[in-house]
């Protein structure tokens, strides 16, 4: 290459004696006196220490800032002091020439190169092509490639056909809010980025093909997670025509765990086929649909002791968690049920088992006449501690699963933490009350075969009716959704209609799917696992952000490049928009 002749991180004993080129950025200067210095060079491959030994070139490296981007040519030859904790630790180079050829030119950086990750996080994004050459954050994007690359080669490899799909579309009711684009040659009118490939995947499998899978960039107008990227993500989608539920088990289960394996922090991951857990078990075994397989804890009902006299058990349904031998303090219990109610907004209450033989601590003075009835019923032995909390049955199991994972998280012996424990929830239902509408949505995808099929929508209560729908989890993050997909127009219409939508919505909404399956769809399931869910996962990072190029922040702005941005006015009226942008609180008289 015109600049190098080895990278930094490829030189070793062998290549001593001779002449070489590198080329990288000048990290660090360690300066013994006017005449000796070690500089390391950093490319994108590894380092190299650079030995200079004439005052003039200490004069030329001296004067330059950390972060210049210089070449060096020189020889190679055996170092006096070997590092074995680097690849060309036992190797230097003695520099004939260097060549500055990208000046830094600033002599603060915004933060330590080599401890980014300590970095506020708003300077890291603002200065992301600064922080991806810290070399801890550059291996996750190496990371993020192989496991890219491993996906589409075992994909292939399962006889699926990698086909990308439009990304300016139709808007489509997906769950989220669309971003939507306007269009200049039609005056009013809007494409959407997709939310998913949704429709198109459908589209293929109604074309002919067989396997399709692609991976996918989506994008959703919605609030920022640790687990979950504002804006956009990408997701590994496949579609499989006349297949059904178990099919698209059997795929995942073939693709995903090897992969984790290989890369995995953990080494060892769940073995087909995944436990498979009922939407409703999964709720009332663990208080959440998204269950850590590796926590030995289970949620238990003792609805029984909401006659005791403690007010917030009056008639609601009581949950517990039994915590055996922990060994925390009243104070850490304390902290444990707090955490608790920050993350739920509902109050967890306990009580231990003495080693008397008698409840003791929290809410123990009101359950004594229930001592033998919770002991047996719980297994409870001495030490045990039981969390519990009351309310609708969702608000309990949903505050008492958050407990378990608190407790499993406060101690260790709750959890077989080193391994990757897949599992499919299964059977959601179909329907839900909206929480903000009041009215029967969809639960997941609309597009979802209902269990029983037109039978059970024309004849039985919707939120009732179960769907061919299925997450696909590990250690209790929730992967993807996918479904056994509707492919028949009169139970896609009838779907439909029990949320309120008439047949000629659902035929202007989805013209091109209900005209393909009218025309005669095959059978068809699918699933899309979240990519960079995966990464983060397999790196073992808290944020999906670090395992993201160049993320947005939580709120969804692009600060380093500073997006979304105002445009001007031309720009606006090429495509045929007004801003109206909302009153300020004092000009509104609020």
């Amino acid at each position: 290459m015109q600049f190098r002749t080895h990278t930094c991180g490829e030189l070793r004993g062998a290549d001593i004696g001779k002449n070489v080129t590198i080329s990288g950025w000048y990290e660090n200067l360690r300066k013994v006196s006017k005449n000796l210095g070690f500089l390391v060079l950093r490319d994108f491959y590894g380092v190299t220490q650079v030995v200079i030994e004439t005052e003039e070139m200490m004069e030329q490296v001296d004067a330059l800032n950390t972060e210049t981007t210089l070449m060096v040519e020189g020889t190679v030859r055996e170092r006096s002091s070997k590092n074995e904790a680097l690849a060309t630790g036992e190797i230097e180079v003695v520099p004939e020439k260097i060549t500055v050829l990208g000046r830094c030119e600033h002599a603060a950086l915004p933060f330590e190169i080599r401890r980014s990750k300590e970095a506020d996080e708003n300077a890291r994004l603002r200065y992301r092509y600064l922080d991806l050459r810290n070399p801890a954050v550059k291996d996750r994007m190496i990371l993020r490639s192989k496991i890219v690359a491993d996906l589409r080669r075992r994909m292939t490899e399962q006889g699926f056909f990698e086909i990308t799909t439009p990304i300016l579309t139709c808007s489509s009711p997906e769950g989220a809010r669309d971003y939507l684009v306007p269009s200049r040659n039609h005056p009013g009118k809007f494409y959407a980025l997709p939310q998913a490939p949704q429709q198109f995947k459908q589209l293929l499998m109604a074309s002919g093909f067989d396997k399709y899978f692609q991976i996918a960039p989506c994008f959703r107008d919605e609030d920022a997670r640790a687990d979950r990227s504002p804006g956009e993500f990408y997701q590994l989608d496949m579609e499989m025509a006349f297949a059904g539920q178990e099919d698209v088990f059997a795929v995942v289960e073939q693709v995903l765990p090897p992969v984790f394996e290989e890369y995995g922090l953990y080494e060892t991951a769940s073995k087909p086929p995944f436990t498979r857990i009922p939407y409703l078990e999964s709720m009332d075994r663990f208080g959440t649909d998204k269950p850590d397989l590796r926590i030995k804890l289970e949620l238990a009902d003792i609805t029984e002791v909401a006659g005791c006299g403690f007010g917030p058990f009056e008639g609601n349904v009581v949950k517990a968690v039994v915590c055996p031998a922990f060994p925390g303090s009243r104070k850490v219990i304390d902290k444990l049920c707090a955490d608790v109610e920050v993350q739920t907004g509902r109050k967890c209450f306990w009580f231990k088992l003495g080693d008397d033989g008698n409840f003791a601590g929290g809410i123990a003075k009101f359950l004594p006449d229930y001592k033998d009835a919770l002991v047996e019923k719980l297994g409870l032995k001495a030490g045990d501690l039981v969390l519990c909390a009351a309310g609708t049955l969702l608000e309990a199991q949903k505050t008492t699963g958050a407990a378990l994972k608190i407790a499993a998280q406060a101690e260790p012996s709750y959890m077989d933490k080193e391994r990757y424990e897949f599992c499919w929830i299964v059977d959601f239902p179909m329907y839900e009350i909206g929480e903000e509408s009041g009215e029967i949505e969809f639960c997941h995808n609309p597009f979802s075969m209902p269990q029983g099929g037109l039978e059970a929508l024309r004849n039985e209560e919707p939120l009732s009716i179960l769907a061919y729908q299925y997450d696909l989890v590990c250690n209790g993050v929730e992967l993807s959704s996918g479904a056994v997909r509707n492919h028949d127009p009169e139970i896609m219409i009838e779907a439909f209609e029990i949320c309120g939508m008439t047949e000629e919505h659902v035929k202007a909404k989805f013209p091109a799917m209900y005209q393909a399956f009218t025309y005669g769809a095959p059978p068809h399931a699918g699933i899309a696992p979240g990519v960079d869910r995966m990464v983060m996962l397999i790196a073992g990072e808290e944020s999906i952000r670090e395992v993201i190029p160049f993320p947005m922040n939580k709120n969804a702005m692009d600060i380093m490049m500073g997006a979304p941005s105002e445009v001007d006015q031309k720009q606006l009226d090429d495509v045929h928009i007004a801003v109206v942008l909302p009153e300020k609180a004092e000009e509104a008289g609020e």
